[in-house]
């Protein structure tokens, strides 16, 4: 088994994190995404989408997708549970992955990736105004999520989930996108803190 690994973009940390909150170590195989690993050969016949994380196992069976790479580790080592622990609580923290995929960590990548001039390459046609439309709707959410946090310790509800990861490298993904939560957002503020004060964080 090996993990085709692109270093400290959002997706690839997702992954990392998990393993470290479950104490699981798997062979990483480091794929310079700079240089364009992901476009190779080597990544491009096992994901055509020619997109990082990619899972290799033993027997030449590939995943990819970070959250189904999650979901795989999650079935076969169930505690801690990082993806619910029964069919509520399953489908609230699918709910709450989803919230902070498709309305925090998509609209920051957005931002990234069509305005950063490192992007330039990777995102062809890049368009500003796009990069621009994303920006208050990332405001929006951190709004949402401040009061959200607001009665709660983790985003969905009592435990740290990966719900929490994927909001985690959402808004450390603020930073390069040039965005940065809004000082009166202290819940997310403070929720973040507590965040990058695990352990798994440096993963």
């Amino acid at each position: 088994m090996k993990l085709y690994d692109g270093g400290k973009a959002p997706n690839p940390r997702r992954v990392r994190i998990f393993l470290a909150e479950k104490g699981l170590e798997v062979p990483l195989e480091p794929v310079d995404m700079s240089a364009l690993g992901h476009k190779s050969e080597l990544i491009s016949s096992r994901n055509p989408l020619q997109r990082l994380p990619v899972l290799e196992l033993d027997d030449g069976t590939i995943i990819s997708e970070s959250v189904a790479i999650c979901r795989y580790f999650e079935e076969l080592h169930p505690e801690p549970a990082l993806m619910g622990v029964n069919a509520l609580d399953k489908a609230n923290v699918e709910m709450w992955q989803r919230r902070m995929e498709f309305n925090l960590l998509l609209l920051v990548a957005n931002v990234f990736r069509h305005a950063h001039p490192a992007m330039a390459e990777w995102e062809v046609p890049q368009i500003k105004e796009f990069s621009d439309s994303n920006k208050p709707k990332v405001l929006a959410t951190l709004a949402w999520m401040n009061d959200e946090l607001k009665d709660k310790e983790f985003i969905a509800g009592e435990r740290f989930t990966i719900a929490d990861i994927t909001a985690m490298i959402a808004v450390d993904f603020l930073k390069p996108a040039r965005l940065e939560v809004p000082e009166e957002h202290t819940h997310v503020l403070d929720w973040h803190k507590r965040m990058k004060a695990r352990p798994s964080a440096n993963a």
